[in-house]
């Protein structure tokens, strides 16, 4: 299959440039090796899928370096975190630059060791699944902001996908842009080697039947406020099982934990994280949303569109070199939105489903699956207002909208293909 050039590579070469050691993390199967072979075609490559391999690494550092000298590219290094300490003695005896290009796909394990060993002498970069531009092979790399300096640019590369829903059916693992691959097999081989694969080496997970049904019931509830009670009484696990395993699928890079915004001001705010899945084929596949067609009609089309949108403007920020954790966030609460009700006014719950913080000013975000909007959907934007220490900057609805609009002075109607 063809390569397809990722937005993030520059970042790559950037890093490899000033410091001595790049470490690429990212769930399994999004394209870690082959975008090192196609970044740094001139290196020795080596993976520890290989048991060979792996096993001379851990019991043997010293010939492993000797037989593999920087530069090179090491894949899948979680898998021999012995050979860290020789990597760190590597960096230490030399002034070069980019001597070691590591990679690995379970990133608590690796962020352990990594601080442990090689603090300082590392970059770490995120590689996600492809964004809709990579996909369009679109080389627009702004991260996303809902300005109209950011609309100007933008529209010069925009394109409107034929169908934006198939795309997100699909799913964003590269394998699957090879139209010849089965859906469905490839989602039901990948279930099945990351949990026999994945979940054993992160946990001492016995019940892999429960952690199926987990996985399921987890799917169902993308872009909503995380109750793990909820999914607890579904599987009939204990809370305690169900929050050590919504960590495996955070951990390993399946799902994505939004914090809530907080503030002493808001002191109404709920304080849960949502939970949104990495991939949205992924999420069609565990809840049984078989086809582009039932997905965009069915009950499931508004959470799974949320998914989609969230995860285009994390990897925007994370396609640009910036970790999106300090970025973004969303609220929830009863902080001063009122509405008339049998005939008195009383305050009631209020979302905003995305903020961008960036640079003391507070973007507000609503996210809507449908192509009419109205500014009226943006009411609760104005509880940022009473933030003192805080500019409320311009906001939008991010929709299925032919084009870019302004529905009142500062809110943005933006079609999902603009991020």
């Amino acid at each position: 299959m063809e390569y397809i050039k990722r937005s993030i590579e520059h970042k790559l070469l950037e890093t490899s440039k000033t410091f001595k050691s790049v470490l690429l993390t990212g769930p399994r199967q999004v394209g870690k090796s082959t975008l090192l072979k196609n970044t740094f075609p001139g290196r020795k490559y080596v993976s520890f899928d290989d048991p060979f391999l792996e096993q001379q690494a851990k019991e043997n550092g010293s010939m492993f370096m000797m037989l593999n000298q920087p530069p090179v590219i090491i894949d899948e290094v979680q898998r021999a975190p012995e050979l860290l300490r020789y990597i760190k003695m590597t960096c230490d005896a030399s002034d070069e630059k980019g001597l070691f290009c590591l990679s690995g796909s379970q990133q608590f394990q690796l962020m352990n060791h990594i601080s442990e060993t090689l603090s300082g002498r590392i970059s770490i970069i995120e590689l996600s699944g492809l964004s809709l531009r990579e996909i369009q092979k679109d080389t627009f790399c702004q991260r996303f902001l809902p300005t109209m300096d950011y609309i100007l640019e933008r529209q010069k590369t925009a394109k409107i996908p034929d169908n934006i829903w198939e795309i997100i059916h699909r799913g964003s693992y590269p394998e699957l842009q090879n139209k010849e691959l089965g859906w469905n097999d490839f989602y039901a081989s990948y279930v099945k080697t990351y949990i026999e694969r994945d979940v054993r080496e992160l946990s001492a997970v016995q019940d892999l039947d429960s952690f199926r049904r987990f996985m399921i019931a987890a799917a169902a509830r993308t872009g909503e406020v995380l109750n793990y009670s909820s999914i607890a009484s579904e599987i009939g696990k204990d809370v305690t099982t169900v929050k050590n395993w919504i960590s495996i699928l955070e951990a390993s890079g399946i799902i994505y934990l939004l914090e809530p915004y907080t503030s002493n001001v808001l002191k109404r705010a709920i304080r849960t994280s949502k939970l949104y899945f990495r991939d949205t084929g992924l999420a069609c596949y565990l809840t049984r949303w078989l086809t582009p067609d039932t997905l965009a009609y069915g009950a499931y089309n508004g959470h799974i569109f949320e998914t989609f949108v969230i995860s285009e403007i994390l990897k925007s920020f994370s396609n640009s070199g910036l970790d999106y954790r300090h970025f973004v966030s969303y609220y929830r609460g009863k902080d001063k939105k009122k509405t008339k009700k049998g005939g008195e006014m009383m305050e009631v719950e209020s979302e905003i489903d995305f903020i961008i913080e960036e640079n003391g000013v507070l973007y507000p975000i609503e996210i809507k699956q449908n192509a009419n909007v109205s500014a009226d959907e943006t009411s609760a934007f104005t509880v940022l207002d009473c933030l003192e220490d805080k500019k409320r900057g311009m906001g939008a609805i991010i929709c299925m909208c032919p084009q870019p609009g302004i529905l009142r002075e500062n809110i943005l109607q933006i079609p999902v293909w603009y991020i």
